[in-house]
């Protein structure tokens, strides 16, 4: 994908490179369009999209004094956004990977035999777990667990930013684990007792 570069575009990166925060506005309705335009090519979230590029222009005006190393404008800011965008699907990647980790381990433990009772014992252990979670850690886990809601619509809706439901989730998977796993021991001793 090429974007399509303003006519005043290098006036504009000079006064970006002086600090004008004009220039980078000037610069973000320029190009932002177009920008969300190829993120959505490659995530399929018009709220991440925006996100991302927002984003992008935050790391350019950071970096701004690099920019007169720059020959092409419009070349590097979409390989500064592809780039950007590669590593959020990596971090996604590497999130759901810890998520499907969790739920491995909570829900499918070697410790606890899959079998019959002990799944109903163990799903018990699991809601025994939740119970005694903090109230906004237990929303945000039931919000997602239960209900299926992604980070920021459960963001949207307990009032909070993404990062601190990402928090309180990691917090209850954690939480959990531990909590089952510190149990696991008492239920393989129930389940030896019913054999006998």
């Amino acid at each position: 994908m090429s974007i399509r570069a303003v006519h005043n575009e290098a006036l504009l990166v000079t006064e970006l490179i002086a600090g004008s925060e004009k220039a980078l506005a000037a610069l973000f309705n320029a190009y932002h369009h177009q920008l969300v335009a190829y993120v959505l090519t490659v995530i399929p979230s018009q709220e991440m999209a925006i996100e991302i590029v927002q984003d992008v222009y935050v790391k350019l005006w950071m970096s701004r004094d690099e920019l007169h190393k720059v020959d092409k404008f419009t070349a590097y800011l979409f390989i500064l956004t592809r780039n950007y965008t590669l590593n959020c699907l990596k971090k996604m990647a590497r999130d759901r990977r810890k998520a499907q980790q969790y739920h491995q381990f909570i829900y499918e433990s070697a410790a606890i035999p899959d079998q019959g009772e002990t799944r109903t014992d163990r799903l018990a252990l699991i809601e025994r777990a939740v119970a005694q979670l903090p109230a906004q850690q237990q929303q945000a886990y039931l919000l997602s667990r239960e209900h299926g809601m992604k980070y920021a619509e459960i963001a949207e809706k307990m009032g909070l930013s993404k990062e601190s439901v990402k928090k309180y989730i990691h917090l209850a998977l954690k939480s959990i684990a531990e909590f089952v796993k510190s149990h696991a021991v008492v239920l393989l001793i129930l389940m030896e007792q019913r054999k006998f």
